[in-house]
């Protein structure tokens, strides 16, 4: 049964600075709050910075979580008030449905493959002068323009579309298409070790915050990505799509 849990952080503490500012960090903490092995199943989280005083985290987990040792490190202890909540996910998947509408939000970290990086750096010169990198490099999308295409070429296999955004549908766009109901809202680079070390391999990636309202069109294939998430990076806070019902229904 899959759970969704909400966590309070309380962005002044020492463990929460460490924590919001290395998603590899949080990570760890994220897998320190379930019964099984470290990574058994696939766990999606992601950081909501609406308010930058009381952020909130995200976990989609396969289990039923405990985050009393997030709590007493990282949020609010002492304080009154619902300091995490954990929700059965299951009446939200029984509520998908062909053509009904929700409003989403998804940070992902949209990729692109090349053999032939425009700038590539030394590390991944060597490969290409050496002929051992036969699989293409896994490079980021650096422009809001970019971001937003992968997203849009990407929603059919994900089981839903885009609609046009509400009152401006006698609008068009420089290439002539009506805009959507999609937007970014946060984009944040990360570079980080992948160990404890300096000299472990790093792991450079784009967080880009989506959201806008989707139309779902493949209520299964919905279900499947809402489960495993979106695009590369999960382990570091990227994939997690969340959906909210709208009173709209296209």
């Amino acid at each position: 049964m899959p759970y969704l849990s909400r966590i309070r952080i309380n962005p002044l503490r020492a463990e929460s600075r460490r924590l919001l500012a290395s998603p590899r960090a949080m990570h760890a903490a994220v897998q320190g709050g379930l019964p099984g092995l470290p990574d058994q199943a696939r766990t999606l989280w992601r950081l909501d910075p609406d308010n930058p005083h009381r952020p909130h985290l995200f976990v989609l987990t396969t289990d039923k979580p405990d985050w009393t040792h997030l709590v007493e490190t990282a949020g609010w202890p002492g304080a009154e008030g619902e300091h995490y909540a954990v929700r059965d996910y299951t009446p939200l998947l029984r509520q998908l449905a062909t053509g009904r509408s929700f409003a989403f939000r998804l940070t992902a970290n949209p990729v692109q493959n090349t053999t032939r990086p425009t700038k590539p750096t030394e590390h991944q010169q060597q490969r290409i002068d050496t002929g051992g990198r036969r699989r293409g490099f896994r490079l980021g999308h650096r422009t809001a323009a970019a971001q937003l295409d992968w997203f849009l070429t990407r929603t059919t296999r994900w089981g839903f579309d885009i609609p046009t955004a509400p009152h401006l549908d006698d609008t068009r766009t420089t290439d002539g298409d009506p805009p959507r109901d999609l937007r970014i809202t946060s984009r944040q680079r990360h570079s980080f070790g992948k160990g404890p070390t300096s000299k472990e391999a790093r792991v450079v990636m784009s967080a880009v915050t989506f959201e806008g309202r989707l139309r779902i069109t493949d209520p299964a294939l919905l279900t499947h990505h809402l489960l495993t998430g979106i695009g590369p990076s999960k382990a570091y806070g990227c994939g997690l799509l969340t959906l909210a019902p709208t009173t709209e229904r296209l």
